[in-house]
């Protein structure tokens, strides 16, 4: 994320994610998958298969890893997009009447103009809890400039 002043949101375009927890996850999906791969080339009593499947696991155990790291939150002038593990969606900055981290919520939440509440996991205070504080008060700096401003309306 960008320099923030307090009191002021961000320059646009912006990205949150939760850096260290990516870090975390992608490191340990690739040390995972060299692992488990090593150890079924070396393994001398396995088949042509079950090193295969050594393999195929090993690759799919990083996968779901490289998964969890994908969440990230991006921030434009026309509005907000949420990536979440399996799900991405383009908001506008209209439909975000209410941007959330409460303690002990995993992850921001916004409120949406149509009634329902969205998580945002690319803003989770797992382990950088300060970072995901400051993050999560720049897009509610943001959203509410931004929905006070209209959509597409630039700010100074």
């Amino acid at each position: 994320m960008s320099d923030v002043t307090p009191g002021q949101p961000p320059a646009l375009p912006v990205t949150f994610r939760p850096g260290r927890t990516r870090a975390v996850l992608v490191t340990t999906g690739v040390a995972l998958f060299v692992v488990v791969t090593l150890i079924g080339v070396l393994l001398e009593r396995l088949g042509p298969g079950e090193r295969l499947s050594f393999v195929f696991t090993a690759a799919l155990l990083a996968g779901v890893l490289f998964l969890l790291a994908r969440p990230k939150v991006v921030a434009d002038e026309d509005g907000v997009t949420v990536v979440n593990i399996v799900s991405r969606r383009r908001l506008e900055w209209a439909e975000i009447l209410q941007v959330n981290l409460r303690p002990g919520d995993p992850w921001v939440f916004l409120d949406l103009s149509d009634g329902t509440s969205m998580p945002a996991l690319g803003i989770q205070p797992g382990i950088a809890r300060q970072r995901a504080i400051a993050d999560a008060r720049a897009l509610r700096a943001l959203a509410e400039a931004r929905s006070a401003a209209g959509p597409g309306t630039p700010r100074d």
